[in-house]
């Protein structure tokens, strides 16, 4: 016979840490750059949110703390504060919320290259950071562990721009279109 382990009572139980992230990313919305500045080295989940007019035909709750805000899209990170401002806020090639967005954002020009994936040109990735600055704001919550609570999140918020982890009847066609779209604007050169 297994006796479970004991767990001591100071460590929380994964529903709890999930609880705790649920509040925390629900709190108030920073802008870009208070969130540079704030955000932990460690790891967690993290939730980008922008008002109705940004991206209107993408419904996604609204903010506890301020409802002019709402989600558009949670992850994960092993470091908060690299996965922030090394991927999302500068490459293409390492944010399929940067992907996404310059999907979705085809009517203002966005162009691609090949590298040895589909990214955005230099100057548009340069340009999609500062669009990311103006409209959007983000929430963050530490865990050690984010990937044990990221799924259950996931499930009970449905951020419209995720696709992995949500439950197909909340997949967004449009997200998955521009997805698709982005990812066929650039290929290999062919001989």
């Amino acid at each position: 016979m297994t006796i479970p382990e004991a767990r001591p009572d100071d460590v929380p139980t994964d529903g709890a840490r999930v609880e705790q992230a649920l509040r925390l990313l629900s709190g108030m919305p920073v802008g870009l750059d208070v969130a540079v500045k704030r955000l932990a080295r460690g790891g967690g989940v993290y939730a980008w949110w922008a008002p109705p007019s940004v991206l209107p035909d993408l419904p996604g709750p609204p903010n506890d703390n301020d409802p002019s805000q709402r989600l558009l899209y949670l992850g994960r990170a092993t470091s908060l504060r690299g996965r922030i401002l090394r991927n999302h806020l500068r490459r293409s090639g390492s944010s399929t919320l940067r992907r996404t967005l310059a999907g979705l954002l085809v009517s203002e020009g966005y162009r691609t290259t090949w590298t040895d994936r589909v990214v955005l040109v230099p100057e548009d990735e340069t340009r999609l950071t500062a669009w990311m600055h103006e409209h959007l704001r983000l929430t963050w919550a530490e865990d050690a562990e984010p990937t044990v609570i990221e799924a259950e999140l996931v499930r009970r918020l449905h951020p419209p721009l995720n696709v992995h982890g949500v439950d197909p009847e909340h997949i967004q066609a449009a997200v998955v279109a521009a997805k698709n779209s982005y990812n066929a604007s650039s290929g290999p050169n062919q001989p």
